[in-house]
């Protein structure tokens, strides 16, 4: 029935011609949708959440951005350093880092950062 319900709501949602007006109405049980590491949220009453009807959303907690801020940045005594994001075929082209402005740099591929250690 709850199936039957969803399907009807999308289908009046795509013939524009035949919309009517059913009120708001929750497709899923939450009144609240989880956001993603891209800031994605739809209201309740949204007709793309029907995809999570026999199923909860999952969201992984481990974004990249939050995982990669984790690492302490690299001391470096060059004033270039390259990085390729690991050995092979598991990292990135190589590019190369200017470290002659003080604090951190990161890479723009994998987001590891160095800072250049001053040594007199």
């Amino acid at each position: 029935m709850l199936q039957k319900r969803a399907s009807l709501l999308l289908f009046q949602h795509f013939n524009r011609s035949r919309i009517q007006a059913i009120g708001s109405r929750c497709i899923t049980n939450t009144t609240d949708d989880i956001c993603t590491h891209t800031g994605q949220k739809w209201d309740a009453d949204d007709y793309r959440l029907a995809r999570f009807m026999n199923a909860p959303k999952h969201v992984n907690q481990n974004w990249a951005v939050k995982l990669i801020a984790e690492v302490p940045p690299k001391e470096v005594t060059e004033r270039v350093v390259w990085c390729d994001g690991g050995s092979g075929p598991e990292g990135h082209p190589r590019v190369y880092i200017n470290l002659d402005k003080p604090g951190d740099h990161s890479c723009g591929y994998c987001g590891l950062r160095f800072i250049k250690k001053e040594s007199h």
